[in-house]
């Protein structure tokens, strides 16, 4: 099994049941579900049928729902679309108008109040490029400085310019309490500016009882950017979302502020997701260009725990052989990762304290002694997710008791999470760790495995054990 983890993006292409268990034997680890185009009714149906693929499969597949966010989308133009050519003045109107190439209006009613002379207004993803030249009450005058086409409903950036609106609307509470009565393991949220944007939806769980979902922040704009270290503290994970990201930034950019991300991610523990484009063009080819195999190995070879699959799934013609080929991918850059200087990267910004030591002395140990796996029953996850930050060559087989903490570790690189109820004396700790190694790596007499959690198992808050099992 591979390391870093496969999130795919179920739509239209892949919402069958028979698909999405192939998805899932492909190596699908979480099934993504935009709520910017989909509907309640789709999302229920696609988490009920991945509930059962995971019980006639014996997997657990988690799920994950993205926010729509504050985000700002064209309206509608006669025909679906309009040609903009460059030079062209055009009105951006404050209220609803049927678009074409002279005006269009914006889900955005107040954008008027935010923008300035000469701020640049960015459309279809940063296609096309438009110059504000004058601001009234009716409407926003515009200079197009590049020809294209522009479609129905697509995204409009304003690079640095703070929009004066809450960041979470009512659609997106009403959305997170849906996902939350789903039981829901990830909520993704979508153009999250700081660390009080992810409080904000933090508060909205607590105040509905909702103390398991995890929350994983989209950067995907340059205030963002400028918030990072504080998002990545109050977030579970961050997503590296280069498509809004590359609208906002110069692309030439990207490269390097991803790997920015990455890495302010593992150097505080979280979770880091690379997304947007990976294998864009197996939406319509069999075989991905060279230039997106290079880009999800290096995504690998970053760091990153998961590495995300969008329209390659949603509306792709191949959604099974991307998912097969990015897993090929995967398993090929993993062979040249520096195991040895994660690690050594890793503890140099570790607590001192028994669970993060102990920690790093399983990985160490699973290295020097080539150990086949690090087993580590939790009830919380935390054991695991800290040996996960270390990055050990070996898989680490996390077993637990509650299915919400097996969920929660779907994203968590190296990562195998099993459901198991009997965890209730050290001896059935250690026999069933032995048990559930020999399972997965096979029964090879004189391999060496590394269990590690805390015990007494309901009552220690940190680990405390350390043990070396000859299977």
């Amino acid at each position: 099994m591979n390391k870093t983890k496969v999130v795919v993006t179920v739509g239209p292409a892949s919402k069958e049941k028979s698909i999405l268990k192939e998805l899932v034997i492909y190596g699908m680890d979480v099934a993504r579900i935009n709520l910017s185009h989909a509907n309640h009714e789709f999302c229920s149906d696609i988490v009920n049928k991945i509930h059962e693929i995971n019980e006639e499969l014996n997997t657990n597949v988690a799920i994950m729902l993205d926010t729509q966010g504050p985000d700002i989308r064209v309206g509608e133009f006669i025909g679906g679309s309009a040609y903009f050519r460059k030079g062209e003045t055009v009105r951006l109107y404050n209220d609803d108008v049927l678009g074409d190439s002279t005006k269009f209006s914006v889900s955005y009613k107040n954008l008027h109040r935010d923008v300035m002379y000469n701020d640049i207004i960015k459309l279809n993803d940063g296609k096309v490029e438009m110059r504000v030249i004058d601001v009234s009450e009716e409407f926003i005058t515009l200079e197009v400085l590049n020809n294209g086409y522009i479609y129905d409903n697509k995204g409009v950036n304003v690079p640095g310019v703070h929009l004066s609106r809450p960041f979470l609307s009512e659609k997106d509470k009403k959305d997170i309490i849906f996902a939350s009565g789903l039981d829901v393991d990830f909520m993704a949220l979508s153009f999250v500016s700081s660390a009080e944007d992810v409080l904000v939806v933090n508060d909205l769980l607590i105040e509905i009882g909702n103390d398991h979902m995890k929350l994983i922040s989209k950067i995907e704009n340059e205030r963002s950017l400028n918030e990072l270290d504080e998002i990545i503290k109050v977030s579970d994970g961050v997503m590296v979302a280069r498509g809004d990201l590359g609208a906002e930034l110069p692309p030439e950019k990207i490269p390097g502020i991803q790997k920015k991300i990455i890495s302010k991610a593992l150097s505080q523990g979280k979770v880091s997701i690379v997304a947007t484009e990976m294998m864009s063009s197996m939406e319509k080819s069999i075989t991905p260009t060279r230039a997106e195999v290079s880009d999800v190995a290096n995504a690998v070879l970053d760091g990153c725990d998961a590495v995300m699959l969008s329209g390659e799934t949603t509306v792709g013609k191949y959604p099974l052989e991307t998912v097969t080929m990015m897993e090929k991918i995967i398993k090929s850059a993993e062979e040249d990762l520096d195991y040895q200087n994660f690690l050594v990267t890793a503890m140099k910004t570790e607590k001192q304290d028994t669970t993060g030591l102990i920690s790093y002395s399983a990985v160490e140990c699973a290295i020097r002694l080539k150990a086949k796996a690090i087993v580590t029953p939790t009830m919380t996850g935390n054991t695991a997710r800290k040996i996960s930050r270390f990055r050990p060559s070996c898989p680490i087989l996390a077993i637990s008791p509650d299915i919400k903490t097996v969920k929660s570790l779907a994203l968590c690189f190296g990562i195998q999470a099993s459901l198991d109820h009997e965890l209730d004396s050290f001896d059935k700790i250690m026999d069933l760790s032995v048990t559930t190694a020999k399972e997965f790596v096979g029964n090879q007499k004189g391999e060496k495995i590394v269990i590690t959690g805390g015990y007494p198992f309901n009552e220690t808050k940190h680990t405390n054990f350390l043990k070396i099992e000859e299977l």
